[in-house]
């Protein structure tokens, strides 16, 4: 766990996050006050209580910053990850991470920093003077930021320590509470929260957490604890709230869910859970070489193959002539599931028309070149154009947005055997209709099995690289299977050989979930390892 004189020792880290705020917010982040100052001088006005709540926040992690959730994908069958500078997600899948491997190290540092900042914030801002209302709705953000670093935690390291007030050096020997009982804590404070905060904010603060934002962590909680009636009601009440919507571009709707992931629908009315420049370096992180960018996370040929055709066919029921027209030109004749397209550069691509991509013969972007794609995909999603003079710029990050409640909501509804019921069908069908895709056809998917089949499909092809898919493969079961093994590319059109990426290794029995830092198991002697480490 994360105690006084464990912060204390992450200082080098957390100044990473610090540069995020002012200056006087800045040295709350890494002592209990301002320039050493007691709490008596520190909370006092409302301005106080603000900064301090801002270091709350600042956990909220990004796509391709902070965190960078959307590398996540790289844990998972549809990425491969190269750059150990941007964490070594590649050491994972391999098979080698243990109780030093940085991206655990990193999150259980950042969010019990954060958790503390939180029953730091809870246990004083009653001393300052300011407006009872505002001051019971910062309570209630930062019991919410609270429960989420915790979810964040509890999803990956299972058991861990719960922490509902800042400790002292003395109680440094905090032990892991199980599982299930943080769990309960998370549903209980989140489900009190969504039923207090507002549903909206003012435009100053459209970063704040709502009481959608609540719900919908509950809908995506019930689902990865199969709660599915958790999952259900919670994603109910996203979507009856009224205050959500897919994204659509009335004049030209084909463009809508390209769009998402760019500065023309950056302010949209689906996002949920957003980081604000959460992808501000995505032109650094994805993006081809050779038009100035940079590539650390690209597709596999898993996920490309997942997309339909635009008659709704997996390419599984094509013929095999067809099949390998499709593997060697993914796009085949523009006659693929749009968001296929909108998500993903594909061999001999063109680039706003003029720079055509191609990982095969071209020394910058050729595959496995410094910078350059491992397989001879790039992710598209948050490469905007705008970006590329300054390679950097200001898009948000979506964490959660509507498209991925109503896929919740229609899982959840299928996994409690109303597969067939006409709200879960619609709910798909509205995420596919966006996408210019046609409508679930009921007399194909007709029964649970085959409902099941679907919306794993389509949660992929929705929310490819966003960073859900991990956690879908494991609460799914099929981590084992589909982690193990070769991983492929694209195919070179020329020769029709497909590209051998990688061998991945992994274990069911160790990797489900991730290693207990070394530096917590050495400070604290009442702290465990998970199996297998």
């Amino acid at each position: 766990m994360m105690m006084k004189t464990t912060i204390k020792s992450y200082i080098s880290v957390g100044m990473l996050m610090v540069a995020l705020l002012q200056s006087s917010c800045n040295e709350f982040l890494t002592h209990d006050s301002p320039s050493g100052v007691s709490d008596e001088q520190w909370w006092n006005t409302e301005a106080d209580a603000t900064k301090a709540l801002a270091s709350v926040y600042v956990g909220i992690p990004g796509g391709s910053s902070g965190r960078n959730i959307m590398y996540y994908a790289g844990l998972s069958d549809e990425a491969v990850h190269r750059g150990d500078f941007k964490g070594e997600y590649d050491t994972f899948t391999r098979g080698l991470a243990n109780s030093r491997w940085g991206v655990s190290n990193s999150l259980w540092t950042d969010d019990y920093i954060c958790i503390r900042r939180a029953n730091r914030f809870l246990e004083n801002v009653d001393k300052t003077y300011m407006d009872g209302a505002l001051k019971e709705r910062m309570k209630l953000e930062a019991r919410a930021l609270r429960a989420y670093y915790h979810m964040e935690l509890m999803m990956v390291f299972g058991d861990i320590p719960l922490l509902t007030k800042s400790l002292n050096p003395e109680e440094n020997n905090q032990p892991r509470t199980p599982q299930k009982d943080v769990s309960d804590f998370i549903i209980a404070e989140l489900t009190e929260c969504a039923e207090k905060l507002p549903t909206t904010y003012v435009e100053a603060d459209k970063f704040r957490i709502t009481s959608g934002i609540c719900w919908a962590l509950l809908s995506r909680l019930g689902l990865y604890n199969k709660d599915y009636e958790l999952a259900r009601f919670a994603s109910k009440k996203v979507m009856d709230s009224g205050v959500y919507k897919l994204y659509v571009n009335s004049a030209r709707p084909q463009d809508s869910y390209s769009e998402l992931f760019s500065y023309a629908g950056e302010n949209n009315t689906e996002r949920i859970f957003f980081k604000e420049n959460g992808c501000s370096n995505a032109w650094t992180s994805f993006a081809p070489y050779g038009i100035g960018g940079e590539t650390y996370l690209s597709p596999t040929n898993t996920v490309v193959n997942n997309y339909e055709t635009k008659q709704g066919k997996t390419l599984s029921e094509l013929g095999r002539d067809s099949i390998l027209i499709y593997q060697k030109e993914p796009n085949y004749r523009n006659n693929r599931d749009p968001r296929l397209a909108a998500s993903i550069f594909v061999p001999y691509e063109k680039f706003q028309g003029q720079y055509t991509l191609d990982p095969f013969y071209n020394p910058s972007d050729r595959i496995g070149e410094s910078k350059s794609t491992a397989t001879g995909y790039w992710i598209k999603k948050y490469i905007d154009a705008k970006d590329r003079q300054n390679k950097s710029g200001s898009l948000d990050f979506m964490i959660i947005r509507y498209a991925e409640i109503l896929l919740n909501y229609a899982e959840a509804m299928i996994e409690l055997g109303q597969w067939n019921n006409s709200e879960a069908i619609a709910a798909i069908n509205q995420v596919r209709a966006r996408a210019t895709m046609p409508p679930v056809n009921t007399g194909l998917y007709n029964t649970q099995e085959k409902m099941r089949e679907l919306i794993r499909r389509e949660r992929q092809a929705e929310l490819a690289f966003e960073g859900g898919r991990y956690f879908d493969i494991r609460r799914w079961g099929i981590d084992e299977a589909v982690m193990n093994g070769e991983v492929y590319g694209a195919t070179n059109p020329t020769t029709g050989e497909i590209v051998r990426v990688q061998s991945r290794k992994y274990d069911r029995n160790r990797e489900y979930y991730w290693p207990i830092p070394e530096k917590e198991l050495i400070a604290n002697p009442n702290m465990t390892q998970n199996p297998n480490y």
